[in-house]
């Protein structure tokens, strides 16, 4: 048998993390390695356990959810861990300093437990999670106060794969961009990876990031 997913729970408030362990751990393909409720034992507890996923909320006590992401997860992190930022739409500027910080994804609060476990098992296997709505709704708001003044003349694409990198930004799943480019989809996978390794990035979450701070989405 396949060894279950195990996922690090952290959230300061109680009822919370206790309804989320309890979701979890009915899973016969997932397990809780822990649950902490601030952001410092969060990191100690994710080295020391060394778990699948770590589902992180953003506001905690003594070190907050973007700090904690970037300690485990940052780009200085040699091992990074894999860190589902969990959330309320009210804190949409706080997800996106998460997602810079090196979160793999993210979740609102209320979302149905049916698409927080498939998005800890999607996470658990190296992709990204991005909801296209959500992924507008709350990076897009802040597009104005992150992009940089110049423009993007000094990013090594080419003119398709600039076209592919938008439609990531906009939210769009592989289908869809093969839908618009009139590509196949496995086409778009190459792009997608040859985009990600011209840039240095680790998934479609900081291919987002990126494509903002350079001014490429809309």
């Amino acid at each position: 048998m396949t060894a279950p997913i195990r996922v690090l729970v952290c959230d300061d408030q109680m009822l919370i993390r206790t309804g989320l362990v309890t979701i979890i751990d009915a899973q016969p393909d997932l397990a809780v390695a822990g649950e902490c409720g601030d952001g410092q034992s969060a990191v100690d507890l994710a080295r020391r356990l060394r778990p699948d996923v770590v589902l992180m909320d953003v506001r905690m006590p003594v070190l907050d959810g973007i700090e904690a992401t970037r300690l485990l997860a940052g780009a200085a992190v040699e091992d990074p861990v894999k860190v589902l930022v969990v959330t309320t739409f009210n804190l949409d500027e706080y997800v996106y300093e998460a997602l810079r910080a090196g979160a793999s994804g993210f979740l609102l609060k209320d979302a149905p437990p049916a698409q927080l476990l498939q998005g800890i098992r999607t996470v658990a296997t190296g992709a990204a999670l991005l909801d296209p709505e959500v992924t507008r709704a709350l990076v897009g708001r802040y597009a104005a106060r992150i992009r940089p003044a110049g423009g993007p003349a000094d990013i090594p694409l080419t003119p398709r794969e600039l076209e592919v990198l938008r439609l990531i930004a906009d939210g769009r799943s592989n289908s869809e961009i093969a839908a618009a480019l009139v590509i196949s989809p496995e086409t778009v996978k190459t792009f997608v990876s040859r985009i990600l390794a011209k840039l240095g990035l680790r998934d479609r979450v900081q291919a987002v990031v990126y494509a903002y701070r350079h001014g490429l989405a809309a």
